[in-house]
């Protein structure tokens, strides 16, 4: 008798957490997509549009540097950093395929979309890179003037998704989830490799 009792309580459970966890979901993402400061709209979609190039140079610049330095250590870094993001942009797609979660803006007609979004939702994309970045910098430099400036760039990336009307909360913290965790990966395995 127990064993159907704990599994009819947590079919309702799980019932009332995913339909309440969903209207959270779009209130918080309509808070801030519905009542966004359009003149940032231009600021935002800048801000979104910095992930590629940034996840991109801040690996390569890492190696090249320690390249022409004869850095072992710093090319190192490079390479732990470089590793993080493949990592994370693997996972990434990896999850947008098998979840396949629509856009909010396909979802609910009164999203705002202000800029391109193509592809499954879940997790945000740009998020998990420019939250890779910063951690990845944060462990190869633990100084609170590289940590506060990466997380603050990679903050208004992912909040800038959510004032864009691509993706939901969820999303955003999902990113932020592997995005930090493929990061730490990383590290830790080039730890235990040295």
């Amino acid at each position: 008798m127990k064993p159907k009792l704990i599994l009819v309580f947590s079919f309702f459970c799980l019932l009332f957490t995913k339909s309440s966890s969903q209207n959270a979901d779009i209130n918080i993402l309509r808070d801030i997509n519905l009542n966004r400061n359009k003149n940032l709209d231009g600021t935002m979609r800048f801000i979104s549009n910095t992930v590629a190039p940034i996840g991109f140079a801040v690996p390569v610049g890492l190696m090249a540097t320690g390249w022409i330095q004869n850095d072992k250590a710093l090319s190192k870094k490079g390479y732990v950093t470089g590793a993080s993001l493949l990592l994370a942009v693997a996972l990434t797609t990896t999850l947008k395929y098998s979840i396949n979660r629509q856009r909010p803006f396909d979802t609910f007609s009164d999203v705002d979309k202000q800029a391109d979004g193509g592809g499954p939702s879940f997790p945000s994309g740009h998020t998990t890179v420019a939250f890779a970045t910063a951690a990845s910098l944060s462990f190869a430099y633990p100084k609170w003037y590289v940590i506060v400036p990466s997380f603050a760039w990679a903050g208004s990336v992912a909040f800038s998704r959510m004032h864009l009307g691509l993706h939901y909360p969820s999303d955003i913290l999902g990113g932020i989830v592997i995005g930090v965790g493929s990061s730490f990966l990383c590290y830790k395995a080039q730890q235990w490799i040295k």
